[in-house]
């Protein structure tokens, strides 16, 4: 499926008035940026080497960084533990819940419900934004923004499932951070938390039938041979976070910080303005390819919000406590008032 007609020149538009103008300092750095998902010709690839150039032509070339790829590095927790002790400066990740529960806001289960309703509560001005980023300064981060991919859902082999009953049996991947897991099994499907890494041996030995919470990009993408069927539960917002260690943060002057931060905002921008035509254009890639794209019946959703926010709130309440919950339940949006994603809300 095309892209949105000028959303390219648009996006370049963006890039260029975010880039910072700040006075340049004469101290010189060399940066490790990583993620643990995403190749060099991925969009996520994609987007570390936009903040690496854009950082790297700000400073002149003063400030240097590293591309790290998937798996180049390590393992999801890891890479965060390395993060949190300052041995890698800069990521783009699924951050972990180990360090801080709380963390898990990111996951919260039909916290959005359509599109218009995720840009608003995701924008740097966003309610979401608002109440991740002290989480993160507390255990030692500089919380910079999301990177939002989509509306994730369920991909699985055999056979597949848009409700509670029909999911009895069928084993997905969950990523292992809560409340994903919980999510996974209060919709029906037997959660197995999996490392990224490990996900596409545990689908060709059976461990799994297969993956949940990813965009229809990387179940098709890396996927697509062992996977049959993708149904558009839309039961997470899917959306790495683009985050810097504190003790680079601290040691860095002002004028460097706003080059890191601008150059960020920009990458920032340009994926609000385009994932949500990348993600529309790999649903049609995968159906081209042969996998069956399946979206449940408003009844059938509706079906599968109440239940998950019936069973699995009250369990992200008792672990991250009623504050935050009363927050996401004054924010979060009503069934039927965000047009489903892919509908065009």
């Amino acid at each position: 499926m095309p892209r949105a007609p000028g959303i390219c020149m648009i996006a370049l538009a963006a890039v260029a008035a975010a880039a910072p103008a700040a006075k340049a300092s004469d101290r010189e750095y060399k940066l490790i940026l990583t993620s643990e998902a995403g190749d060099p010709v991925s969009p996520l690839g994609n987007a570390m080497r936009l903040w690496e150039s854009l950082i790297e032509k700000e400073s002149a070339g003063r400030i240097q960084v590293e591309v790290f790829y998937q798996g180049e590095l390590g393992g999801q927790q890891e890479l965060f533990d390395q993060l949190i002790r300052g041995n890698i400066d800069m990521m783009i990740t699924w951050p972990q819940t180990s360090y801080d529960e709380r963390i898990g806001v990111n996951y919260i289960p039909y916290l959005v419900l359509g599109w218009d309703d995720a840009i608003a509560a995701f924008a740097p001005d966003g309610w979401v934004q608002e109440l991740m980023a002290p989480i993160y300064e507390e255990i030692g981060l500089k919380y910079i923004g999301p990177f939002p991919e989509g509306f994730g859902g369920i991909a699985t082999q055999g056979r597949y499932a848009t409700g509670f009953d029909e999911a009895q049996g069928i084993k997905v991947r969950s990523q292992p951070v809560f409340p994903l897991p919980q999510t996974v099994n209060a919709m029906g499907f037997q959660a197995v938390p999996i490392d990224w890494a490990e996900v596409y041996t545990s689908l060709q030995t059976g461990v799994v039938d297969g993956d949940s919470s990813n965009v229809i990009y990387w179940d098709y993408e890396y996927f697509g041979d062992v996977l049959d069927y993708f149904v558009q539960t839309s039961h997470n917002f899917s959306s790495f976070s683009l985050l810097m260690s504190d003790s680079l943060w601290d040691e860095m002057d002002e004028a460097d910080r706003e080059i890191v931060m601008g150059a960020a905002r920009a990458v920032i921008d340009k994926q609000f303005l385009e994932a949500r035509a990348e993600d529309e254009r790999w649903i049609a890639a995968a159906q081209e390819g042969g996998m069956e794209y399946i979206v449940p019946t408003p009844e059938q959703q509706l079906a599968w919000v109440e239940r998950v926010r019936a069973e699995v709130w009250p369990q992200i309440e008792a672990s991250l406590g009623s504050e935050i919950m009363d927050v996401v339940r004054r924010n979060a949006a009503v069934p039927g008032e965000a047009a489903a994603p892919g509908t065009g809300g």
